[in-house]
């Protein structure tokens, strides 16, 4: 019989990843997939505060991640700066703090993650939240590949690039924030940058891109965690691996 915690981390890492997938195609078109990265060491401290006083590290992640969000999108309006410089230099700053106070027997929690303690209330709204940011972003998916397309014909064309950009990197930072849990912050661009670069390989318009990359990263979420069972192995670095092995997949019947 399959152990109720496997089911519940099945559950929970196959709608995470679909949602990063979903999301992560975005990114790849967007040309901010290694932005995920520093998106993820953004959680650090969070991770370490949640660490520290018992609480849960997707909370703790994500409240870092609002907060640093909001912090770049101010300072990008304000400077004109690229994001990704401005991602630079606020991540490599939680960075230093989070180290200053993270436990070292917790190091390993923080960097890979650790799925060995869920339960059904955390999976429950793990699946209700992602599957949030994956409604919001499929609402606003055109207009922000319009966005990423020229940023001054989309105002041309009255669309608020402002407005929709932070509600993209919000959904952006709630998935990373429900992710850490499963790859923990050093594989966060990986969660979301594979499964898309998998279904450019295969898809043919935009459509079969979006939800390849979903159905890319859930099946990377599933075939992860049944490694992980099988194994024992950590459930991370499975996903992630597994995520790989379906590009490499993928690249060999490409299309030219």
């Amino acid at each position: 019989m399959i152990d109720e915690k496997i089911i519940l981390a099945i559950l929970m890492t196959c709608s995470i990843g679909a949602a990063a997938g979903y999301l992560g195609t975005l990114m790849l078109s967007k040309r901010m997939s290694l932005v995920g990265g520093p998106l993820g060491h953004l959680t650090l401290p969070g991770i370490t505060l949640a660490l520290l006083w018992g609480f849960d590290v997707s909370i703790g992640a994500f409240a870092m991640l609002l907060f640093a969000i909001i912090l770049i999108w101010i300072f990008e309006k304000r400077t004109k700066l690229p994001l990704e410089t401005l991602t630079a230099i606020v991540f490599s700053t939680s960075v230093a703090v989070a180290f200053l106070f993270l436990p070292h027997e917790e190091v390993e929690v923080a960097l890979i993650g650790d799925i060995s303690q869920l339960s059904l209330k955390t999976t429950l709204g793990s699946i209700f939240l992602s599957t949030l940011s994956f409604i919001t972003v499929r609402k606003i998916y055109k207009k922000i590949v319009f966005i990423s397309i020229s940023e001054d014909l989309a105002k041309s064309e009255k669309i608020n690039t402002d407005k929709y950009n932070l509600i993209y990197l919000l959904a952006v930072a709630l998935v990373i924030g429900l992710s850490i849990r499963i790859v923990g912050s050093l594989l966060t661009a990986a969660i979301v940058s594979i499964p898309a670069a998998t279904s450019r390989n295969l898809a043919t318009n935009m459509k079969q891109y979006a939800y390849g990359g979903a159905i890319a990263g859930g099946l990377a979420g599933l075939l992860g965690i049944m490694l992980y069972k099988l194994f024992s192995i950590p459930a991370g670095p499975s996903v992630i691996i597994t995520s790989s092995v379906l590009f490499v997949i993928s690249s060999l019947f490409k299309k030219d």
